[in-house]
């Protein structure tokens, strides 16, 4: 089910989205709803799959259900939203770009209120001017920390994502990854890899959805299992040989690499499994460095006309 679907009950409205990450749906929904006049105290939100597993949930159909897409706006740019009241208004409320970009991020949010807080910010800025100006409203913090902990979960994402070469039929490579991401970033994220390994074929898996790479075009797959990823190969043992070698001990700082590189990263990294090795031995390899005489280097400068060849130092 892709498009969302109202249902009302007394005075309470329900919307039920599409599917988890439905902007489409809920944009329409919202300015159906703030067109209506529905004040976000009486209007609860949930997706498809909730629904599912509401045995409490009115289902489509149930209760006069109506589709929330509703009369089209009557301005289609980006950023108007319709200003509740009866009649309609002659403009439409226009919400700032920033907002919408911030909502659009914040539906890839695991939080189950993310819904009932947009809404709930779009009712509050058609009905208090003054809130576009209020940088330390409760409402807009919330937010705001659902954007920044998405935008860092897909940062995340490309930063630690590591693929594994995987031979095909037709003589090309696979290269797979398996990644466990904290909110539903995966298709989102996809164009990033896109156009970051172009000539490559890829395909990175969650427990959430896939997404492959065929060299033209990006497909969407089911959710996957750890197991659907290939083992370590020579390639990997290589990489870890690379990695003990440019450790540097006395640059070592525990405590910025577990902010940088969260310890719940580590089961999908390769080189983790050296960390904890290279962390002990860290100490006695730095104060080997410190000990060590210097060294002076023998450079050699070719002969030219009317110079000599200069001599290592003695």
């Amino acid at each position: 089910m892709d498009d969302a679907t109202t249902t009302t009950t007394g005075a309470v409205t329900t919307v039920t989205l599409g599917h988890a990450t439905d902007w489409a749906g809920f944009r329409a929904a919202a300015r159906t709803l703030l067109q209506g006049g529905h004040p976000p105290q009486q209007v609860q939100w949930f997706t498809a799959a909730d629904a599912a597993g509401d045995l409490f949930a009115e289902g489509p159909g149930e209760a006069g259900t109506a589709d929330a897409a509703g009369p089209p706006a009557t301005d289609s740019a980006p950023g108007a939203f319709l200003s509740p009241g009866a009649p309609p208004p002659a403009s439409p409320l226009r919400v700032p770009r920033e907002f919408l970009q911030r909502c659009e991020r914040v539906v890839l949010h695991r939080d189950p209120g993310r819904f009932a807080l947009m809404y709930r910010l779009l009712w509050r800025l058609a009905h208090e001017p003054g809130l576009r100006h209020d940088p330390l409203d409760p409402d807009r913090l919330g937010l705001q920390h659902l954007d920044r902990a998405v935008k860092r979960d897909m940062h995340k994402m490309r930063a630690f994502v590591r693929f594994r070469p995987v031979p095909e039929p037709d003589g090309g490579t696979l290269h797979i990854a398996w990644f466990e991401p904290d909110h539903w970033i995966t298709e989102a994220n996809a164009p990033f890899f896109a156009r970051r390994f172009t000539q490559m074929r890829w395909a990175i898996l969650t427990p959430d959805a896939s997404v492959r790479w065929d060299g033209q075009r990006l497909h969407r797959g089911p959710a996957a299992q750890r197991s659907d990823a290939p083992p370590p190969d020579a390639g990997e043992a290589l990489w870890l040989t690379y990695y003990r070698n440019i450790f540097n001990p006395a640059r070592l700082k525990l405590d910025m690499m577990r902010k940088e590189m969260p310890t719940r990263y580590w089961k999908n990294l390769p080189e983790a499994k050296l960390i904890g090795e290279l962390a002990q031995t860290a100490q006695a390899r730095s104060t080997r460095m410190v000990e060590a005489p210097g060294t002076v280097p023998r450079r050699r400068i070719a002969a030219g006309p009317g110079r000599a060849a200069a001599r290592p130092a003695e």
